[in-house]
Formats: C-alpha cells, structure tokens, sequence
C-alpha cells in the first residue's frame, strides 16, 4: 500500500486507525493493532487517570510503534488525564465528545499530534479552525455515541472533504477493505475501524459481548437516548426498557435514572448481556468470528489490494 497523508501523518504503513473505544480498546488491542501496521488506540473514557497512566505504560513496553489515545472530554477528570498524556510522552491524541478549541492549541504546543472526531460538516470545519491535524468524520452507522443529525458514511465523508483541506479518516459502518475502498474513494485519506476491532482476540470486551457481536444479525442495533447522547446499542432487555419509558414520554431525569451509572461497563466488560449497554455498530451484521488483530489487518488489507485491483481493470 503506497503511502499518504494518514501513513505519513501518524508514520504508520497502513491508513488504519483502530478506534479508542470505551472497555474495547485497552492496551493489549491497541499495541496489537500498531505492530500490525496501523495506529492503535487506547480508550481513555472507561479509564480512571491512574488506569490510564498503566495501560501507557504497558503499550509502550508492548510496541515499538507508534500509537495513540482517546480523550473524550465530557470527562470530568479530563485535566488530569490530559496531564498523563504530556507526563507520560503520548505523542497522538484523538478527542471527542466537546469542543476542540478547548484543548487542541494546549496540546499542540506540547508537540502532540491532535485528531478530532465529528459527525458532520458543520463541527468538522470548526475542529480545522481549532487547528486540529486531521479529523475522523463517523457516520450514522457507527457504534457507540454518534451523531443527532443521523448523516450516513456515505454522504458524510463527500460532504466533508469538500469542505475542509486537511487529512480526512472516514468511520461508521468500515469493517472491511472494500469498504476502505469506497469511503477514501469518496475522499477519505484512511479509515477508523471500531466494531471489527470488538471481535478481537486482543479487544477488552468480555467473551460474552464479542459472542453478541458475532451473532449479531442486521436491524439487531438501534440508535437511541437522544436526549441524554446519541447512542447505538444492541436490543437486549436494557434496550426494550428504555424503549418501553419512550411510550410514556420520559422526561430527561427519568431517562437518567434508568440509565444509572456503569451500564456499558455492566455490558460490555463484565458481560451482562440483560442489563448492560452493549454498544456496537451496524456493520456487525457483518463480522463472524473473533480473530487475531493481526489477522484482521490482513484480511483488510488484503482486500482492499484485491478490490483496488479489480477496480483499476474495468
């Protein structure tokens, strides 16, 4: 795979980020996924700050190459955990989940490359006025918190690159390479791949939520909790709860409630397949089996050569 403005913006071989994903992307996925060429991320959102300063620590003993971490700054404790990042040498950091003028000149002066993720135009042009080195633009079918306007991959990354002029990393809905194909034929530079990652043997998750995973049929996901933050769950008994407050016209604090604290951890770390949230995106529809992070980016890569090659035949 020749090179471009993501292989040379993070010094990786292959325009692949591994996405830095709550009780999914700890330092074992993430330094797994930068030996096999692409950039690993470790997901400081599931992380209390001594937490996160030890799956560094762990990573950087765990590879030689280049990898990065997650902040989505809706953290209270997000000061401290920017700190860490400083302390402890971190030369990457993608954030989310607020606004990028707050931190990225702070980390940018620190001699930190800054990835800000959107999910749509209009936040994606004010991450480039922040001065941020490249943005994720993740469409409507990704797992996890996501976007209110529901803009699709598809439409989302032409959009995007029409507007701005820096390095774009397309996500939603990628778990394959001719899908990295079609999004950096659209105008992506590379992709962000979460959900394939999930199903790894390396991820974090629990065996019984990358079982949920690889069962997953299509329609088994569904947006939901707009009014709290937008997020794509599997429909397990939490799910059908919330559904069934929704027939009442639930106030914002009683969405709150029956939400409490810990539920994604509840699911996707510890296994409660009743009452946890299970976060995940659409595309696992599409993946059926747990692999090896290596053996993932292979099968990625290696369709996407053979796709790229039968689209240069026609």
């Amino acid at each position: 795979m020749t090179h471009n403005r993501i292989t040379k913006l993070f010094n990786i071989k292959h325009p692949i980020v591994q996405a830095g994903m709550i009780w999914n992307s700890g330092w074992r996925l993430a330094s797994a996924a930068s030996n096999s060429g692409i950039l690993g991320l470790i997901g400081a959102g599931s992380m209390y700050p001594d937490v996160l300063r030890e799956h560094i620590q762990k990573c950087k003993k765990a590879t030689n190459k280049p990898f990065g971490v997650n902040v989505p700054m809706l953290y209270p404790n997000v000061e401290e955990i920017m700190n860490i990042l400083v302390e402890e040498g971190v030369k990457i950091v993608f954030t989310s989940a607020g606004n990028p003028k707050t931190w990225t000149p702070w980390l940018k002066e620190k001699g930190i490359t800054v990835v800000h993720v959107v999910s749509s135009v209009k936040f994606a042009l004010k991450a480039q006025e922040a001065g941020v080195d490249a943005i994720v633009a993740e469409g409507f079918e990704a797992g996890g918190h996501n976007g209110r306007d529901e803009t699709t991959t598809l439409t989302l990354i032409p959009m995007t690159k029409e507007q701005i002029h820096i390095p774009l990393i397309a996500a939603g809905g990628i778990a394959t390479g001719k899908a990295m194909l079609a999004t950096m034929i659209l105008g992506a530079d590379g992709v962000q791949i979460g959900s394939r990652f999930v199903a790894s043997t390396e991820s974090s998750a629990h065996e019984a939520f990358k079982k949920v995973v690889v069962d997953a049929k299509e329609g088994d996901t569904q947006l939901t909790l707009k009014e709290l933050a937008p997020v794509r769950l599997i429909k397990n008994k939490f799910y059908n709860d919330v559904q069934a407050l929704y027939k009442n016209g639930p106030t914002v604090e009683a969405l709150k409630t029956l939400l409490g604290r810990a539920r994604a951890k509840k699911g996707m770390f510890e296994g409660d397949l009743d009452e946890g949230e299970l976060e995940i995106g659409q595309i696992a529809g599409l993946i059926h089996d747990i692999k090896p992070v290596s053996t993932i980016v292979e099968d990625i890569i290696q369709e996407f050569e053979e796709a790229k090659t039968l689209m240069d035949s026609l």
